[in-house]
């Protein structure tokens, strides 16, 4: 069985992933630090040798594409949880501009709401927690790659392995449009909406994850 590669989001380390139902085989946690996409993707590309099964999240997920894009031949099945396969908007730069200038705990508290179905969520403390461990420096290059983006639809359509796509209906950043749209260009498409839930799925939602992660593995073997 391939290992499975985990790409969290921005402002996330592992501990997004730890509350999942035990997972089989290798679990490796890719870290994205790195100020451009095809730099992230290199450094997940990195993490392990030959095949693997790769699940990201919102940036995770896009630093996904890129790696489908470069090397489409070693992941053998794709997650892509809470994300956008478009290319940035202008009101996107805007506001990444504007969280580099700005003071790293004022644009943590601002993104918080953001990251659950309810703004008050008792996940708020972890979330907190991730956040003051990747900290500013680490953030500051996230939010230079995310202004690399390109669209990557020819990525996901030029992917023959199976793409399994998860979102929540009250996701705030990442609406269920943006995922319908990833399912109509991949070639093994299949989308999983997750009713009452946010952005940060694997803390809100483990065992659904969980779940989602055990079919690709399924499916990548056969």
């Amino acid at each position: 069985m391939s290992p499975i590669v985990l790409v969290p989001g921005m402002l996330c380390d592992a501990d997004l992933w730890s509350e999942l139902p035990e997972l089989p085989g290798e679990v490796v946690h890719a870290e994205i630090t790195e100020p451009t996409i095809g730099g992230m993707a290199e450094q997940v590309l990195s993490a392990v040798d030959g095949e693997f099964t790769l699940v990201g999240l919102s940036l995770g997920a896009i630093v996904g594409f890129e790696v489908l894009r470069r090397a489409p031949e070693r992941v053998s099945a794709f997650g892509a949880l809470s994300t956008n396969a478009g290319a940035p908007r202008p009101e996107q730069r805007r506001a990444w501009e504007r969280q580099a200038a700005t003071d790293f705990d004022e644009v943590v508290e601002e993104i918080l709401p953001a990251m659950f179905a309810e703004p008050r969520s008792p996940l708020r403390e972890r979330f907190l927690g991730m956040a003051e461990r990747i900290g500013f420096g680490t953030f500051h290059a996230q939010l230079a790659a995310q202004a690399t983006r390109t669209e990557a639809f020819d990525a996901i359509a030029g992917y023959g392995g199976p793409v399994r796509v998860l979102c929540g209906d009250r996701d705030a950043l990442c609406p269920t449009g943006f995922h319908e749209e990833i399912v109509k260009h991949a070639q093994r498409g299949r989308l999983h909406v997750l009713s009452g839930a946010g952005h940060l799925l694997p803390m809100e939602r483990p065992a659904v994850v969980g779940a989602l992660i055990r079919k690709l593995l399924e499916r990548g073997e056969r």
